[in-house]
């Protein structure tokens, strides 16, 4: 069937004026000879891993509610795996889209910013009365305006390092500590003060300018020799031996990481 004139001609004045239809979605991109190339419609693939990102940041968020910490916690570790995912797989299929990019930052923003600060208040930050949300808003205030700067920094910084901690590896730290320490039954009102530190410091890593490895120039595509599956297969071997213990102390290495490295390079700096 063709299409409506008539309809097509409302369209057109929709995106002239800056409006679309409620079922359309138009990219305006530049092409190699700097002409302006329109597309419609979005890419379903990795659109797919980031719509499970966010269901696995929704799926926190309800089971903090219920008292639910422990499957909280592990769904807040699910959203990470789904969200290196789906830029991995972006890139993979060449599938990159400027909606794909603030799709994501959505996501994150649900899964590392809002479900970490509430599983934290849940547990422990609700005892401090006022002092604990507002504790919890100030590690979500840290993921959202780290989330907005990434946005603008994107092509312009080096890929190599992100500047300030990344809201996956902040949240890491927050849904580990919750999920190792109430594994073993420990009650958070009793070291309410402690996680509140802890909260504080990971928004705060979050916004500061100190220098993250981001582990994105690993040639994930290229060969390896042999042994690199087999140490592959020893971290899976280790982290699954205990989830919650190894997991918080990896993500609180990465955590510190950032802080050593600036201090020695500053030392560095100042011998020389």
């Amino acid at each position: 069937m063709s299409e409506n004139p008539e309809e097509s001609d409302k369209n057109s004045t929709f995106i002239e004026d800056g409006l679309l239809p409620i079922d359309e979605h138009v990219e305006e991109e530049q092409d190699n000879e700097g002409r302006k190339v329109r597309h419609k419609g979005i890419y379903l693939l990795p659109n797919l891993f980031t719509t499970a990102n966010l269901f696995a940041g929704f799926y926190s968020i309800v089971n903090s509610m219920n008292g639910n910490l422990y499957v909280a916690a592990a769904a807040v570790f699910v959203a990470m795996v789904l969200d290196g995912l789906d830029g991995r797989v972006a890139r993979l299929t060449n599938t990159q889209s400027a909606f794909g990019a603030e799709y994501d930052s959505l996501s994150d923003m649900v899964a590392f910013g809002v479900a970490p600060a509430l599983l934290a208040f849940e547990w422990a930050l609700g005892s401090l009365g006022k002092v604990g949300w507002m504790v919890a808003f100030i590690y979500v205030a840290g993921a959202a305006l780290r989330l907005a700067r990434f946005n603008t920094q994107v092509g312009k910084a080096d890929r190599r390092y992100f500047i300030g901690l990344a809201s996956p590896a902040a949240a890491g730290v927050v849904a580990g500590t919750v999920w190792a320490f109430s594994d073993f039954g420990i009650q958070g009102s009793n070291m309410a003060f402690v996680v509140a530190i802890l909260v504080a410091a990971a928004g705060m890593l979050m916004v500061s300018n100190i220098k993250y490895y981001s582990f994105k120039d690993l040639d994930l595509k290229g060969r390896v020799p042999f042994v690199a599956i087999l140490v592959v297969v020893l971290i899976f071997a280790v982290v699954f031996s205990d989830p919650p213990r190894v997991l918080l102390l990896i993500f609180l290495a990465y955590a510190v990481s950032g802080p050593v490295q600036s201090l020695h390079r500053s030392r560095r700096q100042k011998a020389v």
